[in-house]
């Protein structure tokens, strides 16, 4: 299941044997069979380990649920496939990208540019049901995740972390502060983004850490086409 992410598979192979993922993969197994339909696609739900190898990790961003509706998610938290309208939290990600970094808004949501960088998007949950938000939440894939970020954590220095929201904070309460730089801001849904997501800079906090700690920095502006 990790064979495009040999970088991590040191790591979680042993966590693919473990008893609560074959619970989970015997549950998604048993939601096709009944007819339902699950997003991203199976090929995609290791997307961000494919796309950041742990060794190259120097951001990371923490979501909480894939988008629901079709085409929509491909495995990168809060990006779109191309040609999908960006989502409502992407938007108000890239105003505060323009207000902190003056980089203009970028007319699409893919954002695997990022991740090729070394920006892990990585939902905490990697699975859901179409049309049905969070129907995948404590099925396993938490712990799953939890052991993703705890391997971060334990194998990379100077990573600065995004925990964007409460269930994000709670998520990332185990990462080592002393090593890592974790800056925190409510979500950037429209329900919550005014209270201090828009104006938090962490882009360019971001970057200067990183750039403090011999690394180079993440181009945040998305390619024009797709």
């Amino acid at each position: 299941m990790l064979e495009n992410s040999p970088s991590w598979q040191a790591t979680l192979n042993n966590e693919l044997e473990q008893a609560y993922m074959k619970e989970l993969k015997a549950f998604l197994q048993a939601e096709k069979e009944q007819g339902k339909v699950i997003y991203p696609h199976s090929s995609h739900w290791f997307h961000a380990l494919e796309s950041t190898p742990l060794d190259e990790v120097k951001v990371v961003i923490l979501g909480q649920d894939p988008y629901h509706q079709p085409n929509q998610a491909h495995g990168l938290c809060f990006s779109v496939l191309p040609g999908i309208k960006t989502p409502p939290s992407l938007v108000n990600i890239y105003k505060e990208l323009e207000t902190d970094l003056g980089i203009e808004r970028a007319s699409h949501g893919y954002l695997e540019s990022w991740a090729k960088q070394g920006v892990l998007l990585l939902n905490a949950v990697l699975t859901v049901e179409d049309s049905n938000a969070n129907a995948h939440q404590g099925k396993g894939w938490e712990n799953f995740t939890d052991k993703v970020i705890s391997t971060v954590n334990e194998h990379c220095d100077n990573v600065v972390f995004l925990l964007w929201g409460g269930y994000a904070q709670k998520k990332g309460a185990v990462i080592d502060t002393k090593k890592h730089l974790v800056l925190k801001a409510p979500h950037p849904s429209p329900l919550s983004a005014y209270r201090g997501f828009l104006g938090c800079c962490h882009f360019s906090q971001a970057n200067a850490y990183l750039e403090q700690h011999g690394k180079t920095a993440i181009d945040w502006r998305l390619p024009t086409k797709v």
